[in-house]
């Protein structure tokens, strides 16, 4: 497995600059609470890859409800969706989801709105319309931010099941690319020099 260049600590802490009047890093006490976001991409079948997203809070210390229970230390939150997702356009083929932990016994309700996601393609404006369509008062923030984080990662994956054969540059059309990649980030902006190299290869890059 080739490594990847580790970042210079110099660089990742270039934002400490005069206005910041302390290290973090080294101001941190006990630790409280925890969110941890796991995604992992399966292969299925010739055309579909699963996409498994797990979330979990943990509070680390006894809490106060709202009710002013007072309830120990422990996973709060436990959350799972799994899509199926067609490798050529990123649609979601099937979705479901499970809620091993939860705060309240009404909470599996909120999963009813995940159906609505089902049919959908993973592109460009995807997050927003998750928002819009399960967020708030129309299912559950929590599915929603977990979902909205399954997203890229099905992309990644997608392309992780793509890399794993010889590249064929037919596969990947040029409008794909300039959905997926380009403007993505900073890097990868329209115009910069990554960008033109990149589509002046066809396709042929790592990220």
């Amino acid at each position: 497995i080739r490594s990847r260049k580790r970042a210079n600590p110099k660089i990742s802490l270039w934002f400490m600059g005069k206005n910041c009047k302390m290290n973090l890093k080294q101001h941190k006490k006990k630790r409280i609470h925890t969110r941890q976001i796991e995604i992992s991409t399966y292969t299925c079948d010739e055309k579909s890859l699963i996409v498994e997203g797990v979330l979990k809070d943990d509070r680390m210390i006894p809490y106060h409800t709202i009710s002013d229970e007072i309830k120990p230390a422990g996973t709060i939150h436990h959350i799972i969706i799994r899509m199926r997702i067609d490798t050529g356009s990123l649609v979601i083929k099937e979705i479901e989801a499970e809620m091993p932990t939860i705060p309240r016994e009404e909470c599996p309700e909120t999963m009813k709105a995940l159906e609505k996601i089902r049919g959908m393609k993973i592109r460009p404006g995807f997050t927003s319309k998750v928002k819009k369509m399960i967020g708030g008062n129309r299912g559950c923030v929590h599915l929603a931010t977990l979902l909205m984080a399954m997203a890229p990662a099905s992309f990644q994956g997608n392309r992780t099941h793509q890399a794993s054969r010889p590249f064929d540059k037919k596969e990947i059309s040029r409008d794909m690319l300039e959905t997926y990649l380009i403007d993505s980030c900073m890097l990868w902006r329209k115009g910069g020099p990554l960008a033109n190299q990149f589509l002046q290869k066809g396709g042929d890059s790592e990220d």
